[in-house]
């Protein structure tokens, strides 16, 4: 996903004398080409995240059209200040495109581990937020992200599903179960988990890489009384939008995704896949728990 986007970027440069980009050291080897041909709209400001955010609300206030990019630790938890003030409050917007999504960097510590990210985002006006599931999924979010006029948060992943699924965001049903089955809804790259830990189980599961604005009316047409909400990052960040969504209609919801304590631990991202209890058999083990009173 680093690699598409940066490609694309590198093309939306060239394409949009109202694109720039901000970065802070990190992936500035990569954008060395593009620099080199659009020194004035390439800006590296080095290890200052915060001033990085300062200077995309800046380019905005011009009328450019910024993208600011780091890892996800450094982009929004350590810059939330900016974006709250240089970005939200002075009602400009960028697209911040994030790499290390939750625990992709879990080898380099807790410094570089943010999966409360888009809840950090969710607490600001009118984001939109894309959550890719797969590489390919990432230049048409990208683009259509920057051809916009509102903030808009693009989470990359090392972690991906096997194939793309294209579309707007709405939900997209990938496997039907029938009327009135339960419901997982699946964010981003970890659709292809869910799909394996509900194979043999009679539960529908929709799909979106765009959890912000989520796609309500389409949730309240497939939901029944029981929802499952799978996210690659912190469990229970779109709770809220989903209760609110069905707050007219009974309903059970279980909220999966990495959980709220430190696991202290380095490992792979597939260990902490496994950790969280979002790989296949995790996933597997927390539906069943859920269900188990309606597969008896």
């Amino acid at each position: 996903m680093r690699q598409t986007f940066v490609d694309t970027t590198t093309a939306l440069l060239a394409d949009d004398p109202r694109t720039a980009l901000v970065l802070a050291d990190i992936s500035a080897a990569a954008f060395e080409p593009a620099a080199a041909r659009h020194p004035d709209r390439v800006l590296n400001v080095g290890i200052r995240e915060q001033l990085m955010l300062g200077v995309a609300g800046g380019l905005a206030l011009t009328g450019l059209r910024p993208i600011v990019h780091s890892y996800a630790p450094f982009l929004v938890e350590r810059a939330y200040e900016q974006i709250k003030l240089d970005l939200d409050h002075q009602g400009v917007s960028a697209v911040l495109v994030s790499v290390g999504a939750s625990y992709d960097r879990a080898a380099a510590g807790r410094t570089h581990l943010a999966p409360a990210d888009v809840s950090l985002i969710d607490t600001l006006h009118d984001w939109t937020v894309h959550v890719p599931g797969h590489p390919d999924e990432v230049p048409a979010l990208l683009r259509d992200a920057v051809a916009g006029d509102g903030p808009a948060y693009v989470r990359l992943s090392t972690l991906h599903n096997d194939r793309p699924l294209g579309g707007d965001g709405t939900l997209a049903v990938v496997r039907d179960a029938g009327p009135g089955a339960p419901l997982l809804v699946a964010v981003g790259p970890v659709r292809d988990a869910a799909l394996a830990a509900v194979a043999d189980l009679p539960v529908s599961v929709a799909y979106t890489h765009r959890p912000r604005p989520f796609d309500v009316a389409g949730l309240r047409a497939l939901a029944g009384s029981e929802v499952i909400l799978v996210e690659p990052y912190l469990a229970g960040t779109s709770s809220r939008v989903v209760s609110a969504a069905l707050a007219d209609r009974p309903h059970r919801l279980l909220a999966l995704g990495v959980g709220r304590r430190d696991l202290r631990r380095y490992g792979s991202p597939e260990d902490h896949t496994r950790w969280h209890g979002l790989d296949a058999a995790g996933l597997r083990r927390s539906v069943t728990r859920f269900l188990e009173p309606a597969l008896v």
